[in-house]
C-alpha cells in the first residue's frame, strides 16, 4: 500500500461538477492498493498517517501530528500511484490490486483512520474525480504500509 500525504489548509473532491466532500486543515491522502497488501498494511499505513509529525509547532518545526492539531482527513483512492513507468510510454498497472479488493482495502483504511477519532471525508471509489487543494508548505510525503 502506498500513500501520498499532503498537508493542506483545505481540500475538496468533486464528481460530475458537484462537490462530494470537503475538509479544512488536515491531510489529503491519496492511496494505492497493491495485489500483495494485507490488513496489516492497512492498519500500519493508517497509524503512520495519523501520527505522522508533519504539522508545525510554535517554533515552526514539524513536530505535531494530525492527532495533535485536531485536523481532518480526506482519503482518495488513486490506482495511478502504482503505475509502472520503467518500460515504454504507457503506464503498467500489473502491481495494482483488483478493483473489488482495492475498494475493500480503501474502505478498511478509512475505517482504520476513523478508529483514531479523526474526521474522515472520502472520494467516490472508481469515479472520475477532480481534487482541489491548498497545499500548506508545501508539504507532500510518500508513505508505504
Amino acid at each position: 500500500m502506498i500513500a501520498v500525504v499532503q498537508r493542506v489548509k483545505e481540500a475538496y473532491c468533486s464528481v460530475d461538477g458537484k462537490i462530494v466532500s470537503r475538509i479544512g486543515n488536515g491531510l489529503l491522502i491519496l492511496i494505492g492498493v497493491e495485489k500483495s497488501d494485507t490488513i496489516e498494511n492497512v492498519d500500519r499505513l493508517a497509524e503512520k498517517c495519523v501520527y505522522l509529525r508533519c504539522f508545525g509547532d510554535n517554533k515552526g518545526k514539524m513536530s505535531l501530528s494530525l492527532m495533535d492539531v485536531g485536523g481532518e482527513c480526506m482519503v482518495i483512492s488513486q490506482v495511478t500511484l502504482l503505475a509502472g513507468t520503467s518500460k515504454g510510454r504507457r503506464p503498467d498497472f500489473s502491481r495494482a490490486s483488483s478493483p473489488s479488493s482495492a475498494s475493500e482495502f480503501y474502505h478498511k483504511f478509512i475505517d482504520a483512520i476513523k478508529g483514531y477519532d479523526i474526521s474522515v471525508k472520502k472520494g467516490v471509489f472508481g469515479a472520475h474525480m477532480q481534487i482541489g487543494l491548498i497545499n500548506d508548505g508545501p508539504v507532500t510525503l510518500i508513505l508505504e504500509g
